[in-house]
């Protein structure tokens, strides 16, 4: 563990083995539920950011197109940002820690913990939604929320491992989305482009 880790059961690991020790005796549809979520629910954020980028292109709005086409190099972005956090804390995971029964196997050694990367990949997308269409937000926000709690609930995380993991996510998208903006210039030229259907119907 790196010297700048925050010692995780000291932070909040009764709260975590709390959590999972509900999870285990919850039932067993529910927790099947949480699983699939916390596994494949990434690709909803996906689904809603295409659907930003077609409802954008509709209202021929230059910026909220510009912004739109910008949220999956956003959300890499805060991808990257995180995984560059983990390498300087490298806090293990609190499975490998605390050695409890957990619903998804407990990541290896080395598969650092701190902070969660499912959750800031939900937040940059969140955010950028939230930034370029309100009615996809409304999913998208919630979507999240329980993006980052699935991920303790499974064991994966510590909670505050996904909350620093929404706080970077946000915040990243937050600071790039609205940088994007300043593309509404490019957006405006492709519309007189032959790369005009990418930015607003023909």
């Amino acid at each position: 563990m790196s010297l700048l880790a925050l010692d995780g059961p000291a932070v909040d690991g009764n709260l975590y083995t709390w959590l999972t020790g509900l999870a285990q005796r919850a039932p067993s549809r529910l927790d099947g539920l949480v699983t699939a979520w916390s596994t494949y629910g990434l690709a909803l954020f996906a689904v809603l950011m295409v659907l930003a980028w077609w409802r954008a292109r509709a209202s021929a709005e230059a910026a909220r197109t510009a912004m739109a086409l910008a949220a999956p190099l956003v959300v890499v972005a805060a991808f990257l940002v995180d995984t560059g956090i983990k390498s300087v804390f490298r806090e293990q995971r609190p499975c490998q820690t605390l050695h409890t029964v957990t619903l998804e196997a407990c990541p290896p050694l080395g598969d650092w913990s701190f902070p969660s990367n499912h959750a800031a990949i939900a937040a940059a997308a969140a955010t950028a939604l939230w930034l370029t269409d309100r009615r996809l937000a409304a999913i998208a926000v919630p979507a999240a929320l329980l993006m980052a709690f699935s991920r303790v609930w499974v064991g994966a995380h510590y909670p505050h491992d996904v909350a620093l993991g929404l706080a970077v996510g946000a915040l990243v998208a937050w600071l790039l989305t609205r940088t994007a903006r300043r593309a509404t210039p490019l957006v405006q030229r492709l519309g007189t482009s032959p790369l005009r259907p990418l930015v607003a119907p023909r």
